[in-house]
């Protein structure tokens, strides 16, 4: 799938669901903000969740006291429902509208959030641009969470074929830029009440003395 195509795809998917109707609603997402707990991210903290789209993550981001939040999405459509969502608030947030296998950062990040997107992310230049981003787009003091659907979970998600994860697997792909700080597993339940397993690692930037 090309960058068009894949562009394509997710418009569809978020003009004709709701939020609720989409595997990977959470109301909460709590995983994601047991990151934030577990390192202590300040609320000044420069934060970017990648393919955000109209999740709840930004909402409770917000409600916390967050005051620098990003929100990378390809679906422009999906933007427009968190923006409309969030209301005033939404006025608070940077909306990037982009293609993560492509996009080139000009900002860098204390908190760098993706849960369900890297797992898209098959061929090889798509995998390796993508690190080249996170490894130019993160401070050195900057943490990385990165969820993937694990070796037990789901072989697709929407319809398109996804790439599994496993800790190893994991961070032998990062490991020339990130040191692993830690990995866990969590299933997801949807609101089909099908189980989805995840990987959750995070990881810190390598510092070349």
């Amino acid at each position: 799938m090309n960058e068009i195509e894949r562009k394509k795809h997710w418009e569809n998917i978020y003009q004709t669901k709701n939020v609720t109707e989409v595997s990977w609603y959470q109301a909460k997402p709590e995983t994601s903000l047991s990151f934030l707990d577990e390192f202590k991210v300040e609320k000044t903290a420069k934060i970017i969740d990648i393919g955000g789209g109209d999740s709840y993550l930004v909402d409770h981001l917000l409600d916390l006291g967050y005051e620098d939040v990003t929100v990378l999405d390809i679906s422009e459509a999906a933007l427009k429902k968190a923006q409309e969502r969030l209301g005033d608030r939404a006025a608070k947030v940077k909306w990037i509208i982009a293609d993560i296998a492509t996009f080139e950062p000009n900002e860098q990040y204390d908190f760098w959030h993706d849960r369900a997107v890297f797992h898209f992310l098959t061929k090889e230049n798509e995998i390796s641009n993508y690190i080249q981003s996170i490894q130019k787009g993160i401070k050195t003091t900057g943490v990385l969470i990165l969820g993937t659907f694990s070796e037990q979970g789901p072989l697709k998600c929407s319809g398109i074929e996804i790439k599994q994860y496993s800790e190893n697997s994991m961070t032998e792909r990062l490991m020339a830029f990130f040191d692993k700080i830690k990995c866990i597993t969590v299933d997801h339940i949807t609101p089909f009440s099908t189980i989805q397993n995840f990987i959750f690692c995070s990881f810190k930037k390598i510092t070349i003395a």
